[in-house]
């Protein structure tokens, strides 16, 4: 009988470590999964997952829209949280089948998409409690950014680039991150209305949509753009933002929709609205 439960002791802890084995995909969920305090289960994340900082030092199973199963489910988790734009399609359907729970959060690019990002992770690592006041935080910074847009007269019309390639720009329309933080930072995305997702543009397509600021992500590579690089772009040169210097840069993850995005729009709509930032 002694034998039995010392045998029986020595499980639990196991079995209980096996029951936290979570795989994170996605920067947002990874992020929320942290605010929530429950980081301590993550067994794996994806390359964007890359805040905060200590996600890094976890194993990466790729990238977010190039998974394979295989590498997914190598790690031994017992559940799997991932946005639900991961990929390829085939991947997820695989997973979808395997004996390893997996719950998908919907992607989204609007305030109510992350409350309710928080909800479903919450929900799905059993925090409710703790997801719902991680929630009313967000609330409550979302609030205080509609009070800053209320005072916005003349909405800035901005023009978000994805890279510079050649000269050749890879534009943001509608349903994509950018369109979304111009929107939550009360500018207008000039190319809303022409298409959806990010497309190259040509100059005319460029120059008659005048924007009066060109938006940027900080980050490596051809995503970065010096400011005088881009601005002096025969298709900026001759608009608003090429004429008067417009150009911002916002971090990277302020496209992702997690808990930090009321403050990564408060950012941008400081940049972009000096004086009603400073009178609040």
């Amino acid at each position: 009988m002694h034998r039995f439960i010392c045998v029986l002791a020595a499980l639990v802890p196991f079995s209980t470590a096996a029951q936290d084995a979570i795989v994170s995909i996605g920067g947002p969920v990874t992020e929320i999964i942290y605010a929530l305090d429950q980081q301590d289960r993550i067994v794996a994340r994806d390359t964007t997952s890359t805040y905060p900082a200590a996600a890094n030092a976890l194993p990466d199973v790729g990238y977010l829209r190039a998974l394979s199963a295989e590498g997914v489910l190598s790690v031994g988790p017992d559940l799997i949280i991932t946005r639900d734009t991961a990929g390829p399609p085939e991947v997820l359907e695989q997973l979808d089948a395997a004996a390893v729970p997996l719950v998908k959060v919907k992607d989204g690019f609007s305030a109510q998409s992350v409350i309710d990002a928080i909800h479903t992770v919450g929900t799905a690592l059993d925090q409710e409690t703790a997801a719902t006041a991680l929630a009313e935080t967000v609330d409550a910074q979302f609030s205080t950014l509609a009070e800053q847009r209320a005072a916005i007269t003349t909405p800035v019309r901005a023009m978000f680039v994805l890279s510079n390639q050649g000269g050749r720009l890879n534009i943001a329309g509608l349903g994509t991150g950018a369109d979304g933080i111009i929107n939550l930072s009360g500018a207008v995305n000039v190319m809303a209305d022409e298409f959806h997702g990010y497309k190259i543009m040509n100059d005319e397509a460029i120059i008659a949509a005048a924007p009066d600021v060109v938006i940027m992500m900080t980050s490596r590579g051809d995503h970065s753009g010096a400011k005088d690089d881009i601005l002096s772009l025969p298709s900026l040169a001759q608009t608003p933002a090429g004429e008067n210097g417009g150009f911002v840069l916002i971090d990277g993850a302020a496209l992702g929709f997690g808990p930090r995005t009321a403050e990564f729009a408060m950012t941008l709509l400081g940049d972009l609205y000096p004086s009603v930032k400073s009178e609040h």
